[in-house]
């Protein structure tokens, strides 16, 4: 805030020097001088009462991701039914453009929707805008279940995109503003983990169905779409609204009620919550262009959201095309040259995938306050570069066309590849899965987050139809050589993320807005002021404002 550097030296008074012969006193380097003092007098602990009852909370708004990653799963498996195929009239070994009509169609929905998933999610606050998401989810999914031909099949699917985009935005957005401010990275971190609690049974629920002979191979599994959404219906108008929605609507009793009990053990003068509040008063404004539906300025009127705005453009894009989809193209050809030719084997290998990746992204969301989200994602990315230099070798010495079909001509390599291919779908997670719901709502200012996560909603569903549509026609025009394309591209990242992604870890949301203003925000972003605490007084003095983390 402007305003922290006045406050800083407010822990410099008649005590300076009194560490030096005090036992207690420890020399610490930290990021927010006032959380560490409000967290050192209050000491939060994650076992409480009311730390259980916010874990219940924030569950609810992380089912928003297992819708996702539900979605995901389901559609890949029950693409390659011969029930499902048959049923639309598909070819039963080949693609056709109306079975990637029916991926693009969900994409369509998305791409509309998260035009309405700001103005919803802003007007009757983060709660509402997830039941409204709810609500039309599992509309879509009514339709698709119930569906006699293609094109109700495909209409269900619109709905089910338009409805995710709005969940995409408020349910990050809800975890975010929730989350206690001592545990914001992990409690943030873990809602797109959740993005595989779907996937996993999106994967397995069609492997048990597919013995099905009916259409009920595929309808079953589309119908317990309803779950993950049920719970987010039900449970959504039981919640709080979050303190930034109430503060920022002028409900300021409200807002000091949900942060005393969620954040301070329902004392609401508690350190931590009365520096929440005053840091909100200052930063969250009532008249906002949050309150204006169509009002999209504040993503882009100041050098500051311009570059917020740039950010989560940036890990939009990243996320989608750091090489997930590409790494694994070869896939089945591994798998064919590895002997591996049951379907049934093929299917269990892909939701160990996701399983490996679950653990993945749990280690990164444990570990992402530790070492911070720019070292994260340089580790990660630094890793995947050396993978795909790997896996490009293999292919290059592996891939060869037989009478016209590309075939794996060593188990070996084949056997190889598909390890590098897990431990891939590992770094991938533990890097860039916990961050791509935590980052943008991170960098987003509060009155312009409910829309920029629509926005980021926007651009990765952008990047996900180039995945969709365009990877196939560049690997068959360019074959193996196209990995070199990933291993430039995630260069370019790698050196993106250096020279212009802020750290924001152990940093309140409010306090972020220093960062953004004027120049060198990177710099800035890594800079620690050094200071001693002693017990339970927190911060008693500060020695060194400019300490290099």
């Amino acid at each position: 805030m402007a305003t922290d550097a006045k406050r800083e030296d407010s822990y410099v008074g008649d005590r300076k020097g009194s560490y030096v012969n005090d036992p207690n006193a420890k020399v610490k380097n930290v990021q927010n001088v006032e959380l560490a003092d409000a967290l050192a007098k209050q000491k939060p602990s994650l076992w409480t009462k009311n730390m259980f009852m916010l874990y219940g909370c924030l569950l609810v708004a992380t089912c928003n991701s297992c819708i996702n990653g539900y979605d995901g799963s389901l559609m890949g498996s029950i693409n390659s039914y011969p029930q499902y195929r048959s049923y639309f009239g598909f070819p039963l070994d080949a693609g056709t453009p109306s079975t990637g009509i029916v991926y693009a169609i969900y994409t369509i929905g998305n791409l509309v929707g998260s035009f309405a998933a700001g103005p919803a999610t802003d007007k009757w606050g983060r709660r509402v805008g997830m039941f409204i998401g709810a609500a039309i989810i599992i509309i879509g999914t009514i339709v698709q279940a119930t569906c006699h031909n293609l094109g109700g099949f495909m209409a269900g699917r619109f709905i089910l995109g338009f409805g995710v985009a709005i969940t995409a935005s408020a349910g990050p957005a809800y975890v975010s503003e929730m989350a206690h401010p001592a545990y914001r990275g992990t409690m943030t971190a873990v809602y797109n983990t959740f993005w595989f609690m779907g996937g996993i049974p999106g994967t397995f629920v069609p492997y048990g169905t597919r013995v099905i002979p009916t259409t009920n191979s595929w309808r079953i599994p589309v119908w317990l779409q309803c779950v993950f959404s049920g719970v987010v219906l039900c449970w959504s108008f039981f919640l709080p609204e979050t303190p930034r929605w109430l503060m920022a609507n002028d409900r300021h009793e409200q807002a000091l009620n949900v942060m005393a009990k969620y954040h301070g053990e329902g004392d609401r003068n508690s350190p931590i919550v009365q520096l929440e509040y005053r840091e909100m008063m200052e930063d969250i404004s009532v008249t906002g262009s949050d309150k204006r539906w169509w009002d999209y300025r504040e993503l882009f009127n100041s050098p500051e959201v311009r570059y917020r705005s740039m950010l989560v453009i940036a890990i939009a894009f990243f996320g989608q095309w750091s090489g997930n989809g590409p790494v694994s193209y070869y896939y089945p050809q591994m798998l064919a040259g590895a002997g591996i030719e049951s379907i049934d084997t093929q299917l269990l290998l892909q939701g160990l995938q996701n399983v490996i990746s679950l653990i993945g992204a749990i280690f990164g969301s444990i570990y992402t306050d530790s070492w911070g989200r720019r070292k994260g994602l340089l580790g990660s990315t630094f890793i995947i570069i050396i993978i795909f230099i790997i896996i490009t070798a293999l292919n290059a010495t592996n891939i060869t066309v037989v009478d016209g079909v590309q075939t794996a001509k060593n188990a070996g390599q084949a056997k190889a590849e598909i390890a590098i291919i897990f431990i891939f779908g590992f770094v991938f997670a533990a890097g860039f899965t916990p961050l791509q719901a935590l980052y943008p709502v991170e960098v987003l200012r509060y009155e312009s987050r409910a829309k920029g996560m629509g926005m980021y909603n926007f651009f990765v569903n952008i990047a996900s139809f180039y995945n969709t549509f365009v990877t196939g026609i560049a690997f068959t025009g360019a074959g193996w050589k196209y990995y070199f394309l990933f291993i430039f591209w995630d260069c370019f990242e790698f050196a993106f993320i250096y020279f212009f992604f802020v750290e924001t870890k152990k940093r309140t949301l409010e306090e972020l807005t220093e960062i953004f203003r004027g120049k060198n925000r990177v710099k800035r972003s890594v800079m620690k002021t050094e200071v001693v605490m002693q017990g339970r007084d927190g911060v008693t003095e500060v020695l060194n404002k400019e300490t290099a983390a």
